[in-house]
């Protein structure tokens, strides 16, 4: 007999997050419908679970989840906000930061001008990104991919049709939402607004990523539910195809930083310079994700995990801080702070 369970998911961080065990739980098949909240992050379950008590299908629903770095509990775990990961944290990006800044002094890369991003700071946002939670989510769906395809035997050529797909997709879709900007006339107040629009939206992801303040996660601005969840229902259908697709479809899943660059793609009005950037944030993520896809490795279960996120988190706060800050100059509400 169907019934119906409320379970706490620990490990839960962004809008991807929901899609993905969502995903994950309804193809059990003696589940009948699941629904996640990002807001208390908690999973509501119905189906036939026969004798087993709420701490047993907690227990074996987390064997399905583990993977991705999720666990289901019965009771609300007290969250470690691990404060001790900023020892580490706060040197790494500092010294990411000034790295960065010495690249900037030398012409290779710009975030502080939004009008002159280049593709190196595309890349090295890339970077970034695939160290995120919102890129870990990615993995997991490679990973899901995988096991999809592992039954068969077929390991290597899946995984290098999925980084294919997402590299031409990335290239394509990049030039055409950069073509649709060429209908847009970039003036003073546009690029203040675009810039001010894309610091936010980077402040609270990285907020999010420190994973200490729970409130900021529903701030989370996120690619349309029904989109997403194509995307991660794609993953499950064995066809020789599917990885290319899966690949395509990475591009309209809710992470801050493709919506980011996605925006300021929008931005630079022609076809060539759209695909460019695009492309070259998809490079920048190719390493982690590559790993991630040949050899299983889940960097949300990793016990760096906390470092990783902090860190990447302080970055991009501070990268966030820099376009706003710009568009602020921009208007000439404040004179020039970053002279690189």
């Amino acid at each position: 007999m169907n019934q119906k369970y409320i379970f706490h998911v620990n490990g839960m961080h962004c809008k991807a997050c929901v899609m993905l065990t969502e995903s994950e739980l309804k193809e059990l098949p003696n589940v009948t419908s699941v629904k996640s909240s990002l807001k208390n992050t908690s999973v509501e379950i119905e189906g036939d679970f026969g004798d087993k008590n709420e701490e047993q299908i907690a227990n074996d629903l987390t064997q399905i989840l583990k993977p991705h770095g999720y666990t289901l509990s019965v009771e609300k775990e007290e969250r470690n906000r691990k404060w001790s990961d900023f020892k580490v944290a706060i040197p790494v990006a500092i010294l990411f930061i000034t790295i960065f800044i010495i690249l900037q002094k030398i012409g290779l890369v710009n975030l502080i001008n939004i009008s002159k991003v280049t593709y190196g700071t595309s890349f090295i946002v890339g970077i970034i990104a695939s160290l995120s939670t919102c890129m870990a989510v990615v993995g997991g769906l490679v990973l899901s991919m995988s096991a999809t395809f592992a039954k068969d035997g077929d390991k290597v050529k899946p995984q290098i049709l999925f980084h294919l797909g997402r590299l031409v997709s990335f290239f394509i879709l990049g030039g055409v939402i950069g073509s649709l900007g060429s209908v847009f006339t970039l003036n003073t107040s546009t690029a203040f607004i675009l810039g001010l629009f894309i610091g936010i939206v980077m402040l609270i992801m990285g907020i999010n990523l420190l994973n200490i303040f729970d409130s900021a996660k529903r701030a989370q601005i996120g690619m349309p539910k029904f989109i997403s969840k194509r995307a991660f229902s794609i993953s499950k259908i064995n066809h020789t195809l599917t990885p290319l697709l899966v690949g395509i479809a990475t591009f309209f899943l809710p992470c801050g930083f493709t919506q980011s660059m996605q925006i300021y793609t929008l931005s630079t009005g022609n076809f060539w310079s759209g695909a460019l950037t695009m492309f070259s944030f998809a490079l920048g993520t190719l390493p982690v994700l590559a790993l991630v896809s040949f050899s299983s490795l889940s960097i949300t279960n990793s016990k760096n995990s906390g470092i990783f996120f902090k860190s990447a988190g302080l970055i991009v706060i501070l990268f966030a801080i820099m376009n706003m800050l710009n568009s602020l100059v921009i208007i000439g509400l404040i004179k020039p702070i970053f002279n690189f």
